[in-house]
């Protein structure tokens, strides 16, 4: 049964930073600031449990009754991840779900990053009415993928991994945000790169609309008018709030 509450806690764990915030449920806006703490390196369970803890402190929360989502990096089934994106690969088969329930004293809803992400556009931003094929990009440390087909979530796509003929390295490798920063690109060298991705996407899938999320979204003017596209191609609503916002609407479905 669904939780009646107003608002709820999301927690968004990425390659490189651990963001947290309270939500307002109804409007899909964050009602504190968005709490920020870096990834610790390596990214072992024992300590994002402990940067995840240090977010919740930081937010002040400590009531059971505020609902929690915890959004994470790597193909979720039933709470167990199954991958391991820019963390530690002992994430791979382990039981994320009932670790941070244990080591937080609290039920959680767990889920991969990009899909929570799609759910905060699917009910408040960009994908929200939108007939047939959706997917949702976040271009950060790599690359997320959210398919939404007529409203409905089609979780663990994981098109971020997708391979390039002729080349050892996956899609994220070469055109996730951080490619652009590593290799020094300009926006225009990105957007040949971000190209390439999309008209592959494009090739595939024959998708109906592409939404453009992670904290790269906020410069959208600097890349998406670069791109030639037959799909519809446009910046999220929530841009990188995206995670947070999926990940608490999500801890009460």
């Amino acid at each position: 049964m669904a939780i009646k509450t107003t608002r709820a806690v999301g927690v968004d764990i990425g390659g490189t930073g651990i963001k947290g915030a309270i939500v307002d449920l109804a409007a899909g806006t964050l009602l504190t600031d968005r709490i920020k703490v870096a990834t610790p390196a390596g990214a072992e369970p024992d300590d994002v449990l402990d940067a995840v803890r240090v977010v919740l402190d930081r937010l002040e929360v400590r009531e059971e009754n505020i609902p929690l989502g915890v959004a994470f990096p790597a193909i979720v089934k039933r709470g167990r991840t199954l991958s391991a994106a820019n963390v530690s690969d002992a994430w791979i088969g382990f039981e994320a779900e009932h670790f941070f329930e244990d080591g937080l004293g609290r039920e959680i809803h767990f889920a991969n990053d990009a899909d929570v992400a799609g759910v905060a556009e699917l009910r408040y931003g960009a994908a929200r009415e939108q007939a047939g094929l959706s997917i949702l990009t976040t271009l950060g440390t790599g690359i997320g993928t959210a398919m939404i087909h007529d409203g409905v979530l089609i979780p663990n796509s994981e098109l971020g991994h997708l391979q390039r003929a002729g080349h050892k390295k996956d899609a994220e490798a070469w055109a996730a945000y951080s490619a652009m920063e590593r290799d020094e690109l300009s926006w225009e060298k990105w957007a040949e790169r971000l190209q390439w991705y999309y008209r592959h996407l494009e090739f595939l899938l024959s998708p109906d609309l592409f939404i453009v999320g992670g904290g790269v979204s906020k410069h959208a003017d600097q890349f998406l008018p670069l791109l030639d596209l037959s799909t519809p191609i446009v910046p999220a609503v929530h841009r990188n709030n995206a995670g947070i916002i999926g990940a608490a609407a999500l801890a009460v479905a």
